[in-house]
């Protein structure tokens, strides 16, 4: 382990010096005792569990699922495209409805969600749907916002061919 070296010697006349002593330590436990701490540390440490978000899903039988009527001040429907524009209006109907485009920014439809939900309360629903040219991180962020937004009433819905309208509205009035 640890190694005295009586080295030097007398090389001929003159005075005479104490020898120095020369040490050399060996490394090697410490190192070893290095890695078993790390390895130790690391097995030990418990790591950050994956946080998952909890939706709540349709019930499977017809029988079990229950409905309730929904007025149109009550539900804004928000379309998901590519480029990440997000269209909204309010109400079911996307032919007469007023259009309008968003996007994924604290000022974009945070603000709209947030404002609804300040308007119509707990009983505002937001319905979701995506373009086949949407991404599914638009689809992840759209959820985020919901989360963000405490909106806890939503529903992802198909792509009807009527929301395909309501999107040709929206360009037609974010291009003036």
């Amino acid at each position: 382990m640890a190694e005295v070296n009586t080295g030097g010697g007398d090389k001929g006349g003159g005075k005479k010096r104490a020898k120095k002593m020369s040490t050399k330590i060996d490394m090697t436990p410490m190192v070893d005792l290095g890695f078993l701490l790390i390895t130790f540390f690391i097995l030990t440490t418990t790591l950050q569990k994956p946080v998952v978000m909890e939706l709540g899903m349709p019930a499977k039988d017809e029988e079990k699922k229950e409905t309730m009527p929904l007025k149109e001040s009550q539900a804004i429907t928000i379309l998901l495209d590519k480029g990440n524009k997000i269209y909204w209006y309010q109400g079911a109907d996307p032919k007469t409805a007023d259009v309008k485009v968003s996007d994924y920014s604290a000022k974009g439809i945070r603000q709209v969600l947030l404002q609804k939900k300040a308007e119509i309360g707990e009983i505002f629903v937001a319905l979701i749907a995506a373009t086949d040219e949407s991404s599914y991180q638009n689809m992840v962020d759209i959820l985020d916002e919901m989360a963000i937004t405490d909106n806890r009433r939503y529903a992802l819905v198909d792509f009807a061919p009527a929301y395909k309208e309501a999107i040709k509205k929206g360009e037609a009035a974010d291009a003036k």
